[in-house]
């Protein structure tokens, strides 16, 4: 029988950590429209005209504009859109996704192997480890030469509890995307997205999005935003029980395909109806056969948006911290795992290469860049929402899944070394900084081995910009 998902999520644990996930984007937006910008006049509201100059069709179009769903489906919108708003007030979030759907792992899944005497020093590893757990983290992981150097968890956390992944989920779909490539149901990143969401043909704006535009965050749809109206399609296409089809059929295009760089959560959740309409598999027995199975990881549980609805691709998957470990491997590797080619040659390197409207975002994967003190999400216009980095990354082809709250799983590879930390938001007392952890275990590394460092990342004005496709 496969793994699936650990009792250690349920009850109390699992409500804490959907919690902090499920009302993450609407809490942030609420308090921004409560709270002025500190130290400028500009507001969240003017931020997101910045990131959008061109206004989209309003995201609160009309109603009479919009497919019709069937009442009991608009009820149950209306019920979540509340539950959560008023969560999001008081700072807290929902009690759970609602419904869940298993996620089986390997049949066989065992542990990453540990290092008997690790290659990294002590007081580096109890260093990281401190700054980890003064952050509200519930797993630190650090793996080098494919075998874990150090492994803490937090609280209630195990090496079996599935987290709540957030944005960890988006790197996923770009690995499914690639094995969908590699067993013929794809037939390569610049196929039509209107191929599989039939629904677009005829459409002279979206029939431009290809399939890596879903991946890169290029595909013109509104970027990602906020608004406390239940109409507005940001929120429909979040928590309708229907949302694959409110995205589809209502969620407007800003921007011609490929011209342009914005986050939003629709990109990443278009993928679950094209996984599905490609191979004839609901995403979630997709993901278990032709990404945990081969690499030996356990399973979970993903949120769906009703009982035999659609899965959440963009979100709100669940896996234990390692599975986590093995996909970052598994790019790391050149899509290669036990000599078996996963991904088509090439696939993980492009990954890993940023587009020109953005040097910092690839494929599902955040890399280093040029160096920027802040980054964000958002486009780079958008002044808020911003991660630190106190100095430059030692090495200039670092890149990591970057999720909400924080939730890094670093890939390094100067040092053949991985680097997961997930959690809860850190304290407003202890910010984080994206380059503490790597920065310090990279020099660490060095020093042991008696190597100088990598190539630094490149800063403006003194080096070469990152790379660009």
């Amino acid at each position: 029988m496969r793994h699936v998902a650990h009792p250690a999520i349920a009850g109390s644990h699992l409500a804490r950590l959907m919690a902090a996930s499920a009302a993450f984007a609407l809490a942030v937006a609420v308090q921004a429209q409560d709270a002025g910008k500190q130290g400028s006049a500009t507001n969240a509201k003017d931020a997101q005209e910045i990131a959008a100059p061109t206004p989209a069709p309003a995201a609160m179009a009309s109603a009479d504009n919009r497919t019709t769903y069937p009442a009991e489906d608009e009820a149950l919108y209306e019920a979540r859109f509340n539950r959560l708003l008023e969560a999001a007030r008081t700072g807290a979030g929902l009690a759970s996704y609602d419904p869940l759907e298993p996620v089986a792992g390997a049949e066989n899944a065992r542990p990453l192997p540990m290092a008997d005497e690790p290659a990294l020093s002590a007081e580096a590893l109890a260093k990281a480890e401190s700054y980890a757990a003064a952050r509200n983290s519930n797993a630190f992981i650090v793996v080098k030469d494919g075998i874990v150097q150090h492994e803490r968890y937090f609280g209630d956390t195990d090496r079996t509890t599935p987290i709540v992944s957030r944005s960890l989920a988006k790197p996923v779909t770009a690995l499914l995307v690639g094995r969908a490539i590699v067993e013929g149901h794809i037939e390569s990143l610049d196929q039509p997205v209107a191929d599989f969401i039939t629904e677009w043909q005829g459409d002279p704006a979206r029939e431009k999005i290809l399939v890596r535009h879903l991946l890169d965050m290029r595909t013109g749809l509104l970027p990602q935003g906020f608004s406390r109206e239940p109409q507005d399609i940001l929120n429909r296409a979040y928590l309708h029980p229907r949302h694959d089809e409110v995205i589809i059929n209502d969620y407007p295009v800003t921007h011609e395909a490929g011209t342009r760089y914005e986050y939003s959560n629709a990109n990443a959740e278009l993928v679950a109806p094209v996984i599905e309409r490609a191979t004839g598999m609901r995403y979630s027995e997709y993901l278990t056969e032709a990404l945990l199975e081969p690499i030996g990881a356990m399973g979970g549980e993903v949120w769906v948006n009703r009982e035999g609805g659609t899965a959440h691709s963009g979100c709100c998957l669940l896996l234990p911290a390692q599975s986590w470990v093995r996909m970052a491997m598994l790019v790391m590797n050149d899509g290669m795992w036990e000599g078996e080619r996963l991904l088509p040659e090439g696939y993980a390197e492009a990954m890993r290469t940023a587009t020109e409207q953005n040097p910092h975002y690839g494929m599902g994967v955040w890399v280093a860049g040029p160096y920027v003190e802040k980054r964000g999400f958002a486009h780079p216009s958008v002044p808020y929402g911003k991660v630190d980095h106190a100095e430059p990354y030692l090495d200039r082809d670092l890149a990591l899944f970057d999720g909400n709250a924080n939730q890094v799983v670093y890939m390094i590879p100067s040092q053949d070394m991985i680097v997961l930390r997930t959690g809860n938001a850190p304290p407003k007392d202890a910010p984080w900084d994206n380059t503490v952890l790597p920065n310090l275990l990279i020099r660490d590394a060095a020093a042991r081995t008696g190597e100088p460092l990598p190539e630094p990342q490149a800063v403006p004005g003194k080096a070469k910009s990152a790379r660009t496709r």
